[in-house]
C-alpha cells in the first residue's frame, strides 16, 4: 500500500555555486513535485541525511575525476540517506528502513540497485549514516593497521577521524595521535581514546607543527588515516618510520579552503624521505574494496551493542536547516557524523 503523498514535497537545491566558501545563501529549499512510484524504484520517505564536507567540491563548480558527480545550479543535492520504504519493489517492503544515496529531501524515488537494508542489529538506524567504512576500508586494505603500530589520524574530530581512532585501536594499534584544527575538541577525542592530540588551525606554522608531532610521537608513526593533506600529510612524511603505510581519504586541506572550488589539494612532500624510509602511500576509493561495506557494518554493530566503539553524531532537526548544517560543518562547528533529521 501507498501512503498518499501531497502533490509538492521540499528538496533542498544549488541556488548558485558558492563564491568561496558556501554559505546558507547559496542552497534554496525547493517546492517540487512529488515522486510518483515507477517500476524498479523504491518510493521513501527520509527520515535522516549525511552532511559532508565533499558536498564544497562537489557544488564548486570545478569537480572533475569525483566518485560522485559535480552539482549545478537548479540541481538537488544529495547524499546518504536513511529512509522508510513507502512503495515497495522486490526485494523491499513497505515499512522496511532503506540506506540510500539521494538524501537532501523529503522523499525520494530511488533505483532498488541503489537501496541497501538498514541493518536491524544497529542500536539506532542513523548509525547507517557513518562514514566507518571508509575508515575501516583505510585501516585494513590500504594501511593494515597491525598490533604495536603509532598511528596518525588527521581531521579526528570528523565523521571518519572519530571513528578512525576507535577503530585502529580495536585492530591492535599500542597509539593512537589525532589531530584537530579546533583546540575545543581535544577533551572529546581524549573520550574517543586519542593517546595524544596536536592542534592544526588556520595560520599554523608547518615547523611548529611538525615539533609538536615529534613530542607526540617520538618514535615516529607506523600508520597515517589522512583526511587533511597540506601541511599536515607533509608533517607526517617527516615524521614517518621505516615502511610506514599511509592512507589518504580526503583532502579537506582543499576542500574547505577559502579560495577556489575544493577541488584541488596541492602539497609539497620530500620524497627523499618516502623513498628512504620505504613510505607506502595510497588512497582509499570504496567502489574498489566491494566486501569492506558488509563487513564494517557486521563489525560496527557487534562494536556498538558491547560499547567497544561509540559513534559521535551531531543531530540538526528540519530541512530548512540543512543548509546552515552545511556552512557550520565546514566552519568547524561540530563534531563526529552530521545529519539533518526529518521530523
Amino acid at each position: 500500500m501507498t501512503s498518499v503523498l501531497p502533490a509538492t514535497v521540499r528538496a533542498v537545491r544549488l541556488a548558485a555555486v558558492p563564491e568561496g566558501l558556501p554559505v546558507p545563501g547559496d542552497l534554496s529549499l525547493a517546492e517540487v513535485p512529488a515522486p510518483v512510484p515507477a517500476p524498479g524504484h523504491v518510493l521513501v520517505r527520509n527520515r535522516a541525511f549525511q552532511v559532508f564536507a565533499g558536498l564544497r567540491t562537489l557544488i564548486g563548480g570545478a569537480a572533475r575525476d569525483t566518485p560522485a558527480p559535480g552539482l549545478r545550479p537548479g540541481d538537488t543535492l544529495f547524499g546518504p540517506a536513511v529512509g522508510e520504504v513507502l512503495a515497495a519493489a522486490d526485494p523491499f517492503k513497505a515499512g522496511d528502513l532503506v540506506l540510500h544515496p539521494l538524501g537532501w529531501r523529503e522523499y525520494a524515488l530511488v533505483p532498488v540497485a541503489a537501496c541497501t537494508p538498514v541493518d536491524p542489529a544497529l542500536p539506532d538506524p542513523v548509525a547507517a549514516l557513518s562514514s566507518g567504512s571508509a575508515a575501516y576500508g583505510a585501516l585494513t586494505r590500504v594501511a593494515r593497521v597491525s598490533a604495536g603500530d603509532v598511528v596518525l589520524v588527521t581531521g579526528a574530530a570528523g565523521g571518519v577521524g572519530s571513528l578512525a581512532g576507535q577503530i585502529a585501536h580495536l585492530l591492535g594499534a599500542d597509539r593512537v595521535i589525532g589531530t584537530t584544527r579546533s583546540p575545543a575538541k581535544t577533551a572529546l577525542l581524549a573520550e574517543l581514546g586519542y593517546d595524544a592530540v596536536v592542534t592544526a588551525g588556520p595560520g599554523t606554522d608547518p615547523a611548529d607543527f611538525a615539533g609538536r608531532l615529534a613530542k607526540a610521537a617520538p618514535d615516529g608513526i607506523d600508520v597515517l588515516l589522512d583526511t587533511v593533506g597540506g601541511l599536515q600529510l607533509a608533517a607526517a612524511v617527516d615524521a614517518a618510520r621505516t615502511g610506514a603505510r599511509f592512507a589518504l581519504v580526503g583532502a579537506l586541506d582543499g576542500q574547505l579552503a577559502t579560495e577556489g572550488a575544493g577541488a584541488t589539494a596541492p602539497v609539497r612532500l620530500d620524497a627523499f624521505r618516502i623513498v628512504v624510509r620505504g613510505v607506502s602511500l595510497g588512497g582509499y576509493r570504496g567502489p574498489e574494496h566491494p566486501e569492506v561495506e558488509a563487513e564494517w557494518t557486521d563489525r560496527f554493530g557487534r562494536w556498538l551493542r558491547s560499547g567497544e566503539i561509540r559513534f559521535p553524531v551531531t543531530r540538526v532537526t528540519g530541512l530548512d536547516r540543512a543548509p546552515q548544517a552545511l556552512s557550520g560543518l565546514i566552519a568547524g562547528q561540530y563534531s563526529g557524523t552530521v545529519v539533518v533529521e526529518l521530523p
